[in-house]
């Protein structure tokens, strides 16, 4: 493991600058450490602010990178593209061309050599069309490059002290919508609201799944023993009743990476 630390950082001296694309998750502010660590000043971070994005998410993004003293810049991004607001299939690759564009400009405009992501080796696992974008936008991604698998990053992590290393993985709004259903800004804002209350409880592995006028909710199998009582569960129903949702429901199956794949995989 220490092997692949060393292989990053002298990816990363050999880059000599970088605009790490920060989300705040585990996998890009191990990167982010890494990159001041290696580099000082030459390296910054940018993170996207749009409706695709939760807000708790952005907020600890700009929390994070002030306790590392890292420059921040957050990016304002509208949701305007009309193929990405129908949903396809390839909707990852559409949203990273576009975010991943204007972070490229960014550092074209301002001397940086590198836009860098948090891709591991496990993401090359599941169906991620917005690899290609990455690919065509000569985005580098220093961990996968390395060879660290997700394993590796926590551990790294937890030695490095960040906060970070044991945080659930956390994907953009726009997976909550199956493909094909239209994507409107109201409905990631209070997939977003549902998803922030059901952390404010205590759950930790959140998604809420929209399917029409119903909320699909997955969390942990662990967790259950958490939701499965009465109270609660009129709690949450009263609460996402308020937020518009017709129909709530717990999926017994509970959370997966990459469950609105299935079916394009099946």
């Amino acid at each position: 493991m220490q092997n692949k630390y060393d292989q990053l950082v002298e990816i990363l001296k050999e880059m000599k600058s970088v605009v790490v694309a920060f989300s705040g998750g585990v996998d890009s502010t191990f990167l982010l450490k890494a990159a001041q660590d290696t580099l000082g000043d030459r390296a910054i971070a940018i993170t996207v602010t749009s409706p695709f994005h939760a807000k708790w998410e952005e907020a600890e993004a700009k929390e994070l990178a002030a306790r590392m003293g890292v420059k921040h810049i957050m990016l304002p991004k509208r949701l305007e593209n009309e193929a990405l607001r129908n949903n396809p299939v390839n909707r990852c690759y559409l949203c990273k061309k576009e975010v991943f564009g204007d972070i490229q400009q960014y550092a074209v405009n301002n001397g940086y050599k590198w836009v860098v992501d948090g891709t591991n080796q496990d993401d090359t696992a599941d169906y991620r069309p917005g690899m290609q974008a990455l690919k065509e936008l000569n985005v580098r991604s220093p961990l996968l490059e390395a060879g660290m698998t997700k394993g590796d990053i926590r551990k790294l992590s937890e030695a490095m002290g960040l906060s970070t290393w044991n945080k659930p993985p956390y994907a953009c709004l726009l997976t909550r919508i199956p493909y094909g259903q239209e994507i409107k800004e109201e409905d990631l804002r209070r997939i977003d609201d549902a998803e922030s209350y059901l952390m404010d409880l205590g759950f930790r592995q959140v998604r809420v799944r929209l399917h029409g006028n119903m909320g699909r909710i997955e969390i942990a199998k662990e967790e259950f023993p958490e939701i499965l009582h009465l109270e609660k569960l009129e709690q949450i129903n009263q609460r996402f009743r308020d937020l518009g949702f017709q129909y709530t429901s717990l999926d017994l199956e509970g959370y997966r990476m990459g469950k609105m794949n299935d079916e394009i995989e099946g």
